[in-house]
């Protein structure tokens, strides 16, 4: 017998109605900052216990930190603003999860019904002004539609590919009074293949010599980190892991092949390339991932399983394409068993292109500073000094390449960047992660140019007493552009160089503890310090701006254009 649901019926303002709603949900953190337009909901979290305002320094901090948060949860992170002008602050987190497919639900104070058309204080028509980085768009107009409506912006948000739904609050509406009729939460929907399907994909594989599997954030969204492991050991099959979903797959695994992203070597994307089979679970195949949509060709076999049908065959047209739960999907091609009739080839190819992997990860870099910290180093000794459960978080920009090939993951759920390539995200995001798991070392990367766009948030962390460890790698310089700079107009150096900060003093003026890092002595003991602190602690890294990539120095750049 299927029972009903219960409906419970009460009589509340729009505020206490939103705020009933995130209880009902299990939200037990928002980020925020306060604004005039949305008091009535900041009233009442005040009067609900079970929900922590995490007040921020400014909103664009404030919805990496819900992005962030929701990366390591695994649960919708909850973001409000006012108005036109917090909104607009807080947009590039609203697109970074869009682009990532991050569960997000964002509430945003409007202007008051009766002011409406009028050019009224900071009016802008938010649910249109968002319409197009966001899964959905709503403004609640009565009251009494808050439980319908808000319930309906969790399940979008987390049903099918994850993102972000926008929430406009007209100020009257917040202080209304009516009837609001409550509903449990809906469970996340998990569709599975189709048997059909299931033996078209297993004809593909099994007549494969050179198969791989592309992972991307749907597996990790699932929680289908085992079961990815468990279907590629039993087929036998190589993984490489999409843009900055590293954690999806155990790097030190002999059927781990590499990351398709930013400054992948050239061997690794030759991986990729040389497949005659591509089973694709749970990526969307961007642009960085697939090599401006260059990686793949027509003798190539495409399996594409995703959650979000619109994903299937956006970029690339599929022999097979499956509607599925990333989980579910693996569990099903786990069925049948491809190990028993695989090509015998595809064993020595999945050899080979490790054996790519590990040489390309061995390999030595530009870097010739003697005497001085390298990246290489920095990235060597993040890797010997912090415990393989460290959740690491980055920022854009061309430090992040060092990471990205010479860190090795080896746990899921230990990696958070932004696939949107967002600076700023790193310290924020990191807030974020650690408020989701406490109990978890958390450590960001951001370049000195990324860094100055949201360091206010340390303070937010002291405030909350988050040790989180921010390092910070300054060359002076937006490094980044000024690689692409020497590439493209040699030697015309233009808005590139930076000024000095001193981020020691600017974090202790904010309650961390900081430390400027030359050496790799120091940054080993400075390791090993930060981990044991109760404070948030900022390591800055002096770096050689000759360093600018992973394969070339300025110098070399430019005598390559001569």
């Amino acid at each position: 017998m299927i029972h009903a649901q219960s409906v419970t019926v009460e009589k509340l303002t729009g505020g206490q109605g939103v705020v009933a709603c995130l209880k009902r949900e299990r939200v037990s953190k928002v980020f925020c900052v306060p604004g005039e337009s949305y008091l009535p909901v900041m009233d009442a979290i005040y009067d609900e216990p079970s929900i922590e305002l995490i007040s921020c320094r400014h909103e664009g901090g404030a919805s990496f930190m819900a992005e962030g948060y929701a990366k390591a949860s695994g649960e919708p992170g909850v973001v409000m603003a006012t108005r036109a002008v917090g909104g607009a602050n807080l947009a590039i987190g609203i697109h970074t999860a869009y682009q990532d497919s991050t569960p997000m639900v964002v509430f945003l104070g409007q202007v008051h019904t009766a002011f409406r058309g009028r050019e009224g204080f900071q009016e802008v028509e938010l649910d249109q002004f968002f319409s197009h980085i966001a899964k959905w768009t709503v403004e609640i107009k009565d009251a009494a539609r808050v439980p319908e409506l808000v319930t309906r912006a969790f399940k979008t948000a987390r049903s099918g590919r994850p993102g972000p739904v926008v929430v406009s609050l007209p100020e009257d509406m917040l202080r209304d009074v009516a009837e609001m009729a409550f509903s449990p939460a809906m469970e996340r929907s998990k569709p599975a293949p189709s048997l059909s399907e299931l033996e078209k994909a297993g004809v593909l594989l099994k007549k494969a010599k050179r198969p791989i599997i592309i992972a991307g954030g749907g597996v990790i969204r699932a929680n289908a980190e085992k079961e990815l492991l468990s279907f590629a050991e039993a087929a036998g099959i190589p993984v490489m892991a999409s843009f900055r979903r590293h954690d999806v797959f155990p790097n030190n695994h002999p059927l781990y092949a590499g990351h398709l992203g930013l400054g992948t070597p050239l061997p690794i994307i030759e991986t990729a390339k040389q497949a005659d089979v591509i089973l694709t679970i749970g990526s969307r195949l961007s642009e960085i991932t697939s090599q401006d949509y260059s990686l793949f060709n027509k003798e190539q076999q495409l399996i594409h399983i995703d959650i979000s049908e619109e994903t299937i065959g956006k970029t690339f047209i599929p022999a097979v394409g499956m509607l599925a739960d990333a989980k579910e999907a693996l569990d099903a091609l786990a069925s049948l068993k491809l190990k028993l009739t695989i090509q015998a080839e595809a064993a020595e190819w999945a050899a080979e292109r490790r054996r790519v992997f590990e040489k390309c990860a061995a390999a030595e870099t530009a870097e010739r500073a003697a005497g001085a910290l390298s990246y290489r180093q920095s990235i060597q000794l993040l890797q010997s000094e912090l415990p393989a459960e460290t959740i690491f978080t980055n920022d854009a920009g061309n430090f992040a390449t060092w990471l990205h090939n010479y860190f090795c993951f080896t746990q899921a759920n230990t990696y958070i960047g932004p696939t949107s390539g967002a600076m700023g995200y790193g310290i924020p995001a990191a807030i974020g992660a650690k408020l989701a798991r406490p109990h978890t070392p958390v450590v960001s990367l951001s370049g000195d140019g990324g860094a100055m766009m949201t360091i206010q948030e340390l303070e937010t962390a002291v405030r909350y007493n988050l040790p989180v460890i921010c390092i910070i790698y300054n060359n002076q310089m937006y490094g980044t552009i000024r690689m692409h700079q020497e590439i493209h107009y040699p030697e015309k150096v233009v808005g590139t160089e930076l000024g000095n900060v001193n981020f020691v003093l600017l974090a202790q003026s904010m309650g961390a503890s900081g430390e400027l890092i030359e050496t790799a002595d120091q940054f080993k003991a400075a390791l090993h310090k930060a981990i044991e602190s109760k404070t948030p602690a900022l390591l800055e890294l002096r770096m050689d701006p000759e360093q600018i990539s992973v394969s070339k120095t300025i110098t070399e750049l430019r005598q390559s254009n001569q």
